[in-house]
């Protein structure tokens, strides 16, 4: 299934790459390409204020270092006044990365000495605090434990299913049928899986192939070009979980949905239903019911249990009539 954790290094470069992926942070480089191989090891953010005021006792030096309007213009003060050692003194920390807010661009003698210590300096032309929230958001994505895993993830009615199975069980042509039927797909083959504080799963096609799937005599299609761009989705929570299995005689399925099982991923648990393929069963449209009493159950009704209490009254019922005979 390839479930190995990964574990993620998250580089100037690639915030620079997600940045612009998602175009929410509207971040420039000013420092040299060498400098963006430095890496960040925590989503946590810095205003150096006090730093910048010479107080270094409780420097969080390997945050990055944001400044803001203040912190831009007590820069600007202290180098109009010439008084570099409380600078110099913030260059002589591994600083992990400056990022100047509202637009401000670095003093040249800023820039210098970034560049001769090798740490990065980015411009955003955002605000402050509205840099500061969607950094964080971002950072926290990018550190985000994540696997990969074999199996098809597409949107059936608003839902997040990942149909998982073994090889040449149907996956990709389900997947096909529903795409046809007005659904979308995210991923084929390989489903790039995050854990957000976890709590919930975001999975995603892999950069190479997404948006494309493999039908057995058929080769790759491209499913954007095919069916237009509202068959395909970027990313998608997984909220539903379906196993394929070839139909096993002697193997006893849930018939009445009481069972609850669960599959979990990097620690999370996802509710899990195990559908058995066999001639003349109508894999997609069992698919798309799945979806639609999922989202019933998260209104709070689930058909299952509610036929279940309507049966037990029945039987109670029945034995009370009979014993009153």
């Amino acid at each position: 299934m390839g479930r190995a954790e990964k574990i993620n290094v998250v580089t100037v470069e690639r915030l620079l790459e997600l940045a612009q992926e998602e175009d929410l942070l509207h971040l420039k480089a000013v420092t040299g390409e060498s400098t963006l191989k430095r890496e960040i090891t925590t989503y946590d953010i810095n205003r150096p204020g006090l730093a910048l005021a010479g107080d270094y006792d409780f420097f969080d030096y390997d945050r990055i270092q944001v400044f803001g309007r203040g912190e831009y213009h007590y820069l600007m003060k202290i180098l109009k006044k010439n008084k570099l050692d409380s600078i110099k003194k913030f260059f002589s920390y591994p600083v992990t990365c400056i990022i100047f807010s509202n637009g401000h661009e670095p003093p040249a003698v800023i820039t210098k000495m970034a560049e001769k210590k090798g740490v990065p300096i980015i411009v955003s032309t955002l605000p402050t605090n509205i840099l500061t929230t969607r950094l964080t958001k971002v950072l926290e994505d990018a550190f985000a434990p994540s696997t990969s895993m074999h199996g098809v993830l597409v949107e059936v009615f608003g839902v997040g299913i990942l149909i998982i199975g073994k090889s040449g069980v149907g996956k990709s042509e389900c997947a096909l049928e529903l795409i046809e039927r007005g659904h979308r797909l995210v991923a084929d083959d390989v489903v790039d899986i995050r854990s957000i504080g976890g709590t919930f799963l975001i999975g995603s096609g892999a950069k190479l192939i997404r948006h494309h799937m493999e039908i057995r005599g058929l080769g790759i299609i491209n499913i954007n070009h095919l069916f237009g761009v509202g068959a395909i989705r970027d990313k998608k929570q997984i909220q539903l979980v379906v196993n394929l299995e070839d139909w096993a005689e002697k193997k006893e399925y849930d018939r009445l949905g009481l069972e609850e099982s669960v599959y979990a991923i990097l620690g999370v648990e996802v509710p899990l239903l195990t559908i058995p393929v066999g001639p003349g069963r109508n894999i997609p449209i069992l698919i798309e019911t799945a979806a639609m009493n999922f989202r019933l159950h998260k209104l709070g009704y689930n058909t299952a249990k509610e036929f279940n209490k309507k049966l037990m009254k029945w039987i109670e019922e029945e034995k009370k009539s009979e014993g009153s005979g």
